[in-house]
């Protein structure tokens, strides 16, 4: 007999905490902001790209999950106002962006971790196997688990910065002066740099809902977790940022030590040391709340037959997806050898373009089915959402116009990038090919 404990639905709190994770997991990963951006800029790109890259996506997130609060999310928003064709683009996308996204996590944990031992770094590839295949056995285990684990590791990462901030902010004497925002010295190809590291401390707004029949009171508490997550994600990434400026780090420093150097700056080893440990835990937060997304999706394509069939599978006992996440973790494996900054610039130019057809998506059902209940509705008709969703778009093609005007560092990623998605139509054929025979 099958326990009913595992079939318990993620309460609002802890899906906060799973957004939390999901979209930032912290500040880390934000360090390099400064030396794309330089100090004048640096504050102003932060505050501005949240609002034209992720306040669109929310609301147009919160709006198709109230009409479509289902398994599988995006995905079947997509299939379901675009055809399946656009669906298994989505989801195929979607996957891809995925698989690039979580190989950064375990990377970052070591970076971390070797704050306590260095020579860490020679072991990086064994460390990160374990981290990968520990969260897929807390994936397969079911969201429950993933939701207590994300709150607990929630408050491991923001209580060192909440010290970090209380500190600097004692130890501060006069005035707290914010730089004059201006781009005045930013090159094109650092300010596409800095825009993807923000957006990509920013994104995933979406993948939170792959799972919204596993929540409680979804509507409500997707509208009420979203906006709460957002608040934490500006608040905090807005005060490390400015912090790092009154404290006169050297950039370099920074984009290479990371937090735990500005930690031991401000408030000596004992604080670097709690900010590593709060880096640890945010890398292994994010990593198991996107896998937890991620999973959902090839087990609702392969329910359409755009999958192979096994990999809709539950786990007889926690009634999981478990073929699909141990899929995952397999290819993720195999990627966390690429660089950071490459990833980075695959990750965001995938999950961008994914992010599109979800706002063609909005409009087509606005125009379709305007009368069907939408408990959660964006105060705009069709030219406003259209005018609305332009602004996304615009921060997109400036960061990856940056991308290919900058060195072959930058370009050869992009590149990957645009093939990764054209790979969608490649295989989309072959799957209407044995769809008909």
């Amino acid at each position: 007999m099958v326990s009913t404990s595992y079939f318990k639905k993620i309460r609002p709190v802890q899906l906060v905490s799973v957004i939390f994770f999901t979209v930032s997991g912290g500040p880390y990963g934000l360090e390099p902001l400064l030396t794309y951006a330089g100090q004048h800029a640096a504050l102003l790109v932060l505050l501005i790209t949240p609002l034209l890259w992720d306040v669109p996506a929310i609301f147009t997130v919160l709006e198709l999950n109230s009409m479509m609060p289902v398994t599988g999310g995006y995905y079947k928003w997509v299939k379901y106002a675009l055809g399946t064709r656009w669906g298994f683009y989505e989801g195929w996308w979607t996957w891809l962006y995925t698989f690039v996204d979580l190989a950064i996590y375990p990377v970052l944990f070591v970076q971390y971790a070797s704050f306590f031992f260095p020579e860490l770094i020679v072991y990086k590839v064994p460390v990160c196997l374990v981290i990968i295949w520990a969260s897929a056995g807390l994936n397969i285990f079911g969201i429950v688990p993933v939701g207590r684990v994300s709150l607990f590791l929630g408050a491991a990462v923001l209580a060192p910065f909440i010290i970090l901030f209380v500190l600097a902010f004692y130890h501060h004497s006069g005035g707290l002066p914010i730089i004059a925002p201006s781009l005045k010295g930013v090159t094109f190809p650092s300010l596409g740099m800095a825009l993807y590291t923000v957006m990509w401390n920013c994104l995933g707004w979406d993948n939170t809902t792959t799972y919204a029949e596993e929540v409680e009171k979804p509507v409500r508490s997707y509208l009420v977790s979203m906006f709460i997550a957002f608040a934490m994600v500006i608040v905090i990434y807005f005060l490390v940022i400015w912090i790092a400026q009154l404290s006169g780090i050297d950039t370099a420093v920074l984009t290479d030590k990371g937090f735990p150097a500005l930690g031991t700056l401000i408030g000596g080893h004992w604080l670097g040391v709690l900010l590593a440990l709060g880096g640890m835990a945010s890398t292994l937060g994010i990593y198991a709340a996107v896998l937890l997304s991620v999973s959902r999706v090839p087990q609702v394509m392969a329910e359409d037959g755009l999958l192979p069939a096994r990999l809709n599978k539950l786990h007889s006992r926690f009634q999981t997806p478990y073929i699909s996440i141990i899929i995952c973790s397999v290819i993720v494996s195999l990627m966390i050898l690429w660089t950071f900054a490459d990833l980075l610039i695959i990750d965001v130019t995938v999950y961008g373009a994914g992010l599109s057809l979800e706002y063609i998506a909005l409009i087509k059902l606005r125009i379709s089915q305007p009368y069907t209940t939408r408990p959660f509705k964006i105060p705009l008709n069709i030219t406003g959402l259209c005018f609305l969703l332009l602004l996304p778009a615009t921060v997109y093609f400036v960061a990856l116009g940056g991308a290919f005007s900058s060195s072959a560092d930058t370009i050869k990623p992009a590149v990957f990038a645009i093939i990764a998605l054209l790979s969608a139509e490649v295989v989309w054929r072959i799957v209407s090919w044995k769809r008909v025979f």
